[in-house]
């Protein structure tokens, strides 16, 4: 068994990021990490997708720290190893996972513009597939047009489809965009 410290149900794991858990259907639905030589995963919803979207940009051999609640057994049988409902990724490589994705940036030229539910553009992909976003009123301020050159700053995630990462725009082209600006 691992070497989790216990505090109110909740179990914090050190170990190595080995790789994602798929479900049938091909979402995310959890993690695996060695931890001390022991195999440990860590299940979610698929449903979750700000934690289907953080382990989307984990590398093998990342060192983290994974909170969880034990599992109860499975009607379907015992495990081939210890799992855990996930609770909250704590660390990557010693830092706060906001801390690890905090100083993202990008950079290429603008093939399409993105656009929000009901219907206004919020931002732009690039030919790199990364996806800046604006929102409505920082893209109208940028005055972007296609093939436009970009270099964005800000927060990055990786897109659900695996092909980019979405840029939560602090600046653009050297202004500052967003609603702190």
């Amino acid at each position: 068994m691992p070497h989790p410290s216990h505090d109110i149900d909740v179990w914090s794991v050190e170990g190595q990021f080995q790789h994602l858990i798929y479900s049938p259907k091909g979402a995310i639905e959890g993690l695996m990490i060695d931890t001390d030589g022991v195999p440990t995963q860590f299940a979610t919803d698929a449903h979750d997708t700000a934690a289907t979207a953080l382990f989307g940009s984990l590398r093998p051999g990342q060192a983290l720290v994974v909170e969880g609640t034990e599992a109860p057994p499975s009607p379907k049988g015992e495990a081939a190893h210890t799992v855990y409902r996930f609770e909250r990724l704590a660390r990557i490589d010693g830092q706060a996972p906001e801390a690890a994705d905090a100083k993202a940036g990008t950079h290429g030229k603008v093939v399409r513009f993105n656009h929000a539910k009901h219907g206004e553009a919020n931002g732009v992909v690039l030919d790199n597939g990364d996806f800046v976003h604006t929102r409505p009123e920082g893209l109208r301020a940028l005055g972007l047009q296609l093939g436009d050159a970009v270099r964005a700053e800000g927060p990055a995630r990786p897109l659900a489809t695996g092909a980019g990462r979405v840029i939560e725009a602090h600046r653009v082209n050297g202004r500052p965009v967003g609603p702190a600006h």
